[in-house]
Formats: C-alpha cells, sequence, structure tokens
C-alpha cells in the first residue's frame, strides 16, 4: 500500500498508475564553477537559491559510484548528468543530514554532478559537505553486488534494508542494512519483521485455497454467499473474481482518496468501511471476469470470507492453519494499525525537514497488514516446491495466469504475477504500504527464489530482478535474439539516436488494464515526453531503439511492433509490472482551449452521494480551480472537451438537454466514474 496515490505500481497502492509519474521538480540556476570530485575526499560548499554547484567525475563504464551530500543548513536537490549532459540520475526528497546518490555508470566519461535548493524559497540559502564514498568496478561476484546496490540504504543515519536468496533448499545470500528504527537507534536485522504490503495478496489468496480444499466455499461461489449484506449488482461476483482482481468494484484506497482521506498522514480506515463502501457503488465498473484492475477492495472481502468460513478472526486463522504450521515464527497479520508488532522496523519516507516516521494503512488486512522477515518468506516459497501446507494442486493453481471472459491471460493468478526472467518462468508480487517497500520472487524451474525488503520510501524493489539475474545467472539463458538486443541496448549511445525516429512512436497508448488510462508520447525538437491521464508530462531518454527510460521515476518503456513492423503498442515496466498499452487510432482530440466564459459553466458546488463529500469549482485568473475541505485547492487542466484533469482526478463533466452543466463523473485509475450533481 501506498497512501500518496503512486503507480505506478504495485501492489497496496491507491494506484499503480498516478505517481509513478511523480512530479519532477524544475530548477532554474546559475552556473557555478566546477570542481572535481576525488573518492574519500569532503568537499564543504554553500548554496543560494538560484545558484547551482557543479563538481565533475572521471569515470569508466560499468563502474559502481556512490556519493553522500551532508545538507548540514540547507535542503540540496541532486542531478547526475552524463558525458554528453543528458541527466540519468536525480536523487533529493530528504531535506536535511545525509543524502545518499549514486549508481551504475554505463557510459565512459566525464560525468557532472549538479547540486542546488530545492523549493521555491527565494531566500533560501545554506551550507552542505559532499564526499564521493566509493567509486569501484561494478561487481561481478553477485554478493558484492548485493552490497553495492544495497549501499544507498546502510549505515546508521538511513532507513534500512534486507535481501535473501535460496536455491533448492539451501540459502545462498542473506544480509541486512541500515537501520529498522532511527528513533532508537535499532538496526535492521535478518529477523527484523517488516510490513509486505501487497506480498500480502499470495497469503490470503492461499487462504481461499486452503478453505476451497476442506470444501468450506467454492471459487466459483456468489460472494454473497458468505457477505449476504453486500448489493446485488447485474452481474455476479465469484470469489474467484476477489482474488484475480477481475470484480469490477471501486478500488477503496483510491475511492477514500476522493473524499480527502489523506492516507499518507494516517487517517483512520476501519476493516468495515470495505463492506459499507461496495454497498454504496450505483454499479459496477465492468463485468466480473472482463477486465484486470488492481482492487485492495476485493482482497478485503477475501479476508473477510476467510473468517466467515471459519468462524476465526484472519490474523487467527493464518497464524494456525498457515503461519504456525509452517514455523513461520516471525509472520504476523497486523489487525489494525494500533496493534503491537514485536520487533518491527518503522516505515520512513524523507521529508524537508529529516526523516518522518509515517505509520501503516488502515484497513488493509487481506490486501497487506503482513509483517514478515526474509527467513520466513524463504520458508513460506519453499512450501511452494515441496507443500507441507496445502495442496500441490491449489499451489499449482495460484500459479497459473487467469484467463478473462474474452479469452485474453492477465499475467496474474491468485494473488501472484506470472510472467518470465531469461528464459525461466517468474512467479512474484511486490509491496508498499506508505513507506514500506518488499518484493518476493519465486523461479519454480529452478526451485529458486529471492526477497528484498525495506523500510525506505525511495527503495526500488526491482532491484530484485536484476539480483535474481546475478545470483541465477548459469539458469537464465537468453535466447540469441534476446542476447543480441540486450547487447544493443547495453551498447546504444543516446547521443547518436535520431530525434526523427521517435515520430513514428509519437502518440497515444491505453493501458490493457484501465483503457481510460492514457500515456501520450510526444516529442519537441530533440527531447522526448510522456505525459500520463491526469499528470504532468515527463522526459524520457532513449535506452535503444525502442525502449526508455523515465528520468523522475524508476520506470521504463517498451515499444512493440505487429508483424507488419507497425508500432502497436508499449509495455511499462515499473515496480515488477510489465502492463501492456494498445495505441490508439487516429489522431488525439483537438486541443480544447476553453475560454473564461466558457469555464464559468463549470464554476458551482458538487456534490457525491456515493461518497457524501462536497467539491467547489471556481474560475480564478482564468483557470478553473476545485477546492475541497481536506484535498486543498488544485488547479484544473483541460483535456478533452467537456473533461479537466488535476491533482491525480479526472473530471468528466455532463449537460441536460438545455446545455447546462449538471454535474460531474470523477475518476482515478482504479476507482471511475464516481458522479458529482450540481448543488449550488
Amino acid at each position: 500500500m501506498n497512501a500518496s496515490s503512486v503507480p505506478f505500481s504495485c501492489p497496496l497502492r491507491p494506484s499503480p498508475l498516478l505517481t509513478a509519474f511523480a512530479i519532477l521538480i524544475a530548477a532554474s540556476h546559475t552556473s557555478a564553477q566546477t570542481t572535481e570530485l576525488r573518492r574519500s575526499r569532503t568537499l564543504p560548499g554553500s548554496l543560494t537559491a538560484g545558484d547551482t554547484a557543479r563538481y565533475t567525475l572521471d569515470a569508466d563504464e560499468d563502474q559502481f559510484v556512490l556519493g553522500e551530500v551532508n545538507q548540514i543548513s540547507i535542503d540540496v536537490t541532486i542531478r547526475v548528468l552524463g558525458p554528453d549532459g543528458t541527466q540519468i540520475a536525480r536523487f533529493g526528497g530528504l531535506g536535511r543530514g545525509p543524502e545518499r546518490f549514486g549508481g551504475r555508470i554505463s557510459t565512459a566519461g566525464t560525468h557532472t554532478v549538479e547540486l542546488f535548493i530545492a523549493g521555491d524559497d527565494d531566500d533560501a540559502s545554506g551550507n552542505y559537505e559532499i564526499t564521493l564514498l566509493r567509486q569501484e568496478r561494478v561487481a561481478t561476484d553477485p554478493k558484492k553486488l548485493a552490497d553495492q546496490m544495497m549501499a544507498r540504504f546502510d549505515g546508521d543515519h538511513s532507513p534500512g534494508a534486507a535481501v535473501r536468496v535460496w536455491r533448492d533448499g539451501k540459502t545462498l545470500y542473506s544480509k541486512t542494512y541500515g537501520m529498522a528504527n532511527l528513533t532508537y537507534g535499532i538496526p535492521f536485522e535478518a529477523d527484523t519483521r517488516t510490513n509486505i504490503g501487497s506480498t500480502s495478496k499470495q497469503f490470503t489468496a492461499f487462504a481461499i485455497m486452503l478453505q476451497a480444499e476442506r470444501g468450506h466455499l467454492s471459487l466459483d461461489d456468489d460472494i454473497r454467499t458468505h457477505i449476504p449484506e453486500l448489493p446485488e449488482f447485474e452481474h455476479t461476483i465469484q470469489v474467484r473474481h476477489l482474488i484475480t482482481h477481475t470484480t469490477g468494484l471501486r478500488e477503496f484506497l483510491n475511492l477514500l482518496s476522493m473524499t480527502g482521506r489523506r492516507l499518507d498522514r494516517g487517517d483512520w480506515i476501519d476493516r468495515s468501511e470495505i463492506i459499507e463502501i461496495v454497498q454504496r457503488q450505483p454499479k459496477l465498473q465492468n463485468v466480473p471476469g472482463a477486465e484486470w484492475n488492481y482492487n485492495n477492495t476485493a482482497y478485503g472481502l477475501a479476508a473477510a470470507i476467510v473468517e466467515r468460513t471459519s468462524g476465526q478472526d484472519f490474523h487467527v486463522f493464518m497464524q494456525e492453519n498457515i503461519f504456525g504450521p509452517l514455523g513461520m515464527t516471525g509472520t504476523m497479520v497486523r489487525p489494525s494499525i494500533r496493534h503491537i508488532v514485536p520487533n518491527n522496523s518503522e516505515g520512513y519516507t524523507p521529508t524537508p525537514d529529516g526523516y518522518r516516521q509515517i505509520g501503516d494503512l488502515g484497513g488493509a488486512v487481506g490486501a497487506g497488514a503482513m509483517y514478515s522477515t526474509i527467513a520466513d518468506l524463504q520458508i513460506w516459497i519453499e512450501n511452494f516446491a515441496n507443500p507441507r501446507v496445502g495442496t500441490r494442486e491449489s499451489l499449482d493453481e495460484m500459479m497459473t495466469s487467469f484467463v478473462l471472459n474474452d479469452g485474453e491471460e492477465t499475467g496474474y493468478g491468485y494473488g501472484l504475477f506470472i510472467d518470465e526472467q531469461g528464459g525461466l518462468k517468474r512467479v512474484q508480487h511486490g509491496g508498499a504500504d506508505v513507506a514500506h517497500r518488499s518484493m518476493l520472487v519465486y523461479y519454480p524451474e529452478i526451485n529458486a527464489g529471492i526477497t528484498t525488503q525495506s523500510n525506505h520510501a525511495q527503495f526500488g524493489s526491482n532491484v530484485t530482478f536484476e539480483l535474481a539475474e546475478a545470483f541465477f545467472k548459469d539458469a537464465m539463458e537468453l535466447e540469441e535474439e534476446e542476447e543480441t538486443e540486450a547487447i544493443a541496448e547495453t551498447e546504444f549511445d543516446p547521443a547518436a539516436y535520431d530525434p526523427e525516429d521517435f515520430d513514428e512512436l509519437v502518440g497515444r497508448y491505453a493501458l490493457d488494464a484501465s483503457p481510460a488510462f492514457i500515456l501520450a508520447f510526444t516529442r519537441e525538437d530533440g527531447t522526448f515526453y510522456t505525459q500520463a491521464t491526469g499528470q504532468q508530462r515527463l522526459e524520457i531518454v532513449p535506452t535503444s531503439d525502442s525502449t526508455f527510460r523515465l528520468l523522475a521515476v524508476e520506470a521504463s518503456v517498451t515499444f512493440t511492433r505487429g508483424e507488419d513492423g507497425e508500432v502497436e503498442g508499449a509495455i511499462l515496466h515499473q515496480n515488477g509490472q510489465n502492463q501492456p498499452a494498445t495505441r490508439l487510432e487516429g489522431e488525439a482530440p483537438e486541443e480544447w482551449a476553453p475560454t473564461e466564459d466558457d469555464l464559468a459553466d463549470y464554476a458551482g458546488r458538487f456534490y457525491s452521494e456515493e461518497l457524501e463529500t462536497f467539491y467547489t469549482l471556481a474560475v480564478e485568473e482564468g483557470e478553473l480551480v476545485m477546492r475541497q475541505r481536506r484535498l486543498g485547492e488544485v488547479t484544473l487542466e483541460p483535456g478533452e472537451e467537456e473533461n479537466f484533469t488535476g491533482g491525480n482526478l479526472t473530471f468528466a463533466f455532463e449537460r441536460d438537454r438545455n446545455g447546462v452543466v449538471i454535474g460531474f463523473y470523477l475518476s482515478n485509475v482504479r476507482t471511475r466514474d464516481v458522479r458529482f450533481g450540481r448543488v449550488g
């Protein structure tokens, strides 16, 4: 789960799509003298708003670099430029204390590290120190590579991380980094319990399968058989639809964020609200089984069905039927955010005034709310290979991609993503609560697995797949064509890319899992951009003739072609998920530029009976502005005619037969078409 409407990602976040396109802070700065960085040498410096400090670093190809900026009295943003001046990385968010930066250098030459003051305070000024901690070859030994990749999250000043790798019942590597608790100076250890977010979903799905094995339910059951107080929709939702994200129900975290609930500030959510939310939903967003739409509501209901068919609270059922029998002594379900979790890691997110202890999302039981250890997660995955709890048939069914009503596979089984890596079947699921991050991966063909956990909100779970490739390299043999493409990408020179080649990629691509969410790709001279529905435009850079990397977040895009060679789609890669998108035919709708008089039609006060929430819209200085008591003020940008976007929300207005605006339908990807009617 992630309370900040992310995105892309995953897992128990309000949206895997929303903030993956996080805002890229623009900086207006002047030039400054350039200083060379040398390993282990600390350089003092000072900055005033509008200035930029520049440092150079000569690096060979395939080197690992780690630096640190101690923000003594100023909040610094760090930007790394490649030899051609292209931004290759950006770091920031922590306003005081040591902020680490670095990673793998892929191109030899002189790189530039730029420091400038974050935010828009024109009077800001202060001091810092910068140190180049490490500069070395990227390790070929997988254990040393893991140390390099976790270095940003190590030390007694930083929230930490943990890695564990195993194969054929043998632990190959297990190590922890950084701190589990900054308040009391408690280091991250192998037995530290960590919130695994949506990685929990496979456990909930497994509980459903156990109840099915015991004859207490059938996956074909109408969910109202077990929760009769749910409304009777036009189409029947089966238990199977809950654990495959195909119900058509509203996603409760996205829905509650529309009401002004500040999930990132610890607003209370009670489990009972999930049933109440479904009871207030007027109709399904899609026919059950027809569309895959990641849904935490469904998993909350699945946990309730386990309770009602077993007569036990969910956390008790899981302990007595799964964790206990498997010997997972460090794993537990947290029934609410007020329950104590012994020996746990606190979740932290960087803020301008230092790390902030965030806490967990409420109402997450079934969809998340589970704490575990890296050792216990190995025990859990080893049960997939040699079942001691549950049957071989149930586990195999969980690891089989669900097929939609139209015959298309979703790439998701029961609580598990199903895909491939290096020619091997990969079964995996990531997780993200407000600040905790998790990834658990299983390669059944070689009986191997890997997990990474962190209590740092900036931890990138995709590192898990890179480490898996290093540890299981002997088994991940690329096909000749794939190997050629991989080599080409490694040797690709972005400066040699012809900008005009991008023109055949320009266009709009609708995510297959959520067709209303569109990625638009555009070019301005030699600069390339992508923009998601309701979000700001972000720059992307080529990594091959068909792949591009976003600069603002850890995400990339691969364009795909049909048999005729024409570009027909794209795949968005982030947080372990590969989200296919289909290219839309025809030109994008003409830009709509409403006048101030046009905007006046949309001004007024609007109310949603479903949400019991008011929004007020007003025209100010030629712009349409939305206000809500807890969401604050959001400027809405016109999109297609009668549509506006802002604050990760999409507004589609409706008029009566006389042309008078009478309401709008509000969407934010996972939750769609919530109606607000005009009341003033």
